[in-house]
């Protein structure tokens, strides 16, 4: 009998669409689908730098007639949904089409699932719940970090119990994911390494999970490659487009990868930063990062040596083992020298909380492909390292 690999599947939107200046092209592939009112999910930072009436306006002249909601927040929840459910269907839009980060993305996704299969969107919560696919989706993405525009995740706070819902559905991929790095130009150098870091997480998780694959490898150790010779030039100068355009192909790649090779205990435990106290992702995950790594290491030694190499170090006169922990210094190098804060105490995280965020962290669903198993004191005395 052959023994081999179980049956894997592979998800990423229908066509992606990256490059300088191609967002000019969404007018035409709203048209192709025959779509005449979409509601852009957005955020007021849209808005308030232009960006928001910007592609109304370049709507408008092709003859689409968008509606705009623009009250997505920082890790959106259940209500922030369930009110863009409302505008959807008040405005008897036909279409989706999310600007912006991670949040605005995710936060179109919920109101996607339910205008189409009805409930809210807390009944949705866990792997593939939906049962119909949502309105036409297009993702037009303005950060290089989280790949929510091209994946099948979707993070919403459940605001009564205080706590991220993962929501890992096929049903939430976009149809069209666009990432121009002409819309990235005007993300502070704050926001810029915060989402980088986020992308670097994503590719090192799924390279270490044990749902990774050939395709997955590939997508990651390339991201990993990319992020570590771009992401500081992109930081020091937001103008310098090679470096943005580099971002851009970098998260995308890392969304490749952890969409179908999923995650770790460091968004497992991020996730419970955010949830409960509202904390931006990607400096979560970018602290948590390195100490995560530290207790993976041992199940994946190899891999982290891999990784060593892909963040530019020459590691021809060091064992495999001490090429690994090289990997970790040079993660850890890279977030000091785009200024991530150092510790959870930062952030003001109190130590009374571990016990509880460890406790929703084990039921992640990203947790279920972190490579080496943890105890509930595990995971409290890694946020206890990362303070």
């Amino acid at each position: 009998m052959a023994v081999g690999r179980e049956t894997v599947k592979f998800f990423i939107p229908c066509v992606s669409i990256m490059g300088v200046g191609c967002h000019t092209e969404i007018p035409e592939l709203f048209k192709s689908r025959g779509c005449k009112k979409p509601l852009i999910v957005t955020d007021k930072c849209m808005t308030s730098i232009g960006m928001t009436v910007k592609f109304v306006e370049l709507m408008t002249k092709s003859g689409i007639k968008p509606v705009v909601y623009d009250e997505t927040i920082p890790n959106p929840t259940d209500k922030n949904v369930m009110k863009g459910v409302e505008v959807y269907k008040k405005n008897k839009c036909d279409s989706i089409m999310t600007l912006g980060g991670g949040s605005p993305h995710d936060c179109g996704k919920g109101i996607g699932i339910v205008v189409n299969n009805g409930g809210i969107i807390n009944d949705y919560e866990g792997l593939d719940k939906s049962t119909k696919e949502m309105p036409t989706f297009i993702a037009v993405n303005t950060t290089a970090g989280t790949a929510s525009e091209m994946t099948r995740f979707c993070i919403i706070t459940d605001t009564k119990r205080h706590v991220k819902m993962a929501i890992v559905d096929w049903r939430t991929t976009p149809n069209v994911a666009v990432n121009d790095p002409e819309l990235m130009i005007t993300m502070p150098p704050a926001l810029t390494a915060a989402t980088g870091m986020d992308a670097l997480t994503h590719a090192v998780e799924a390279y270490v999970s044990t749902a990774a694959t050939p395709i997955t490898d590939a997508c990651a150790i390339k991201a990993i490659e990319l992020i570590a010779q771009n992401l500081r030039a992109a930081v020091a100068n937001g103008k310098d487009m090679m470096a943005r355009d580099n971002m851009a192909y970098a998260e995308f790649l890392a969304g490749m990868a952890f969409n179908n090779a999923s995650l770790g205990y460091v968004h497992a435990m991020a996730h419970q930063l955010g949830g409960l106290y509202d904390l931006p992702h990607g400096v979560c995950n970018a602290i948590l990062l390195p100490h995560v790594s530290t207790f993976n290491l041992i199940a994946k030694v190899d891999r982290f040596a891999d990784i060593a190499v892909a963040m530019g170090i020459n590691v021809d006169e060091f064992s495999e083992r001490d090429a690994a922990d090289l990997a970790i210094e040079a993660i850890q190098q890279l977030s000091e020298d785009v200024n991530i804060p150092v510790g959870l105490d930062d952030l003001n995280v109190k130590e009374k909380d571990f016990k509880v965020m460890a406790e929703n962290a084990m039921k992640d669903a990203c947790s279920f492909t972190n490579p080496r198993l943890a105890t509930l004191q595990d995971i409290i005395n890694i946020y206890i390292a990362a303070m």
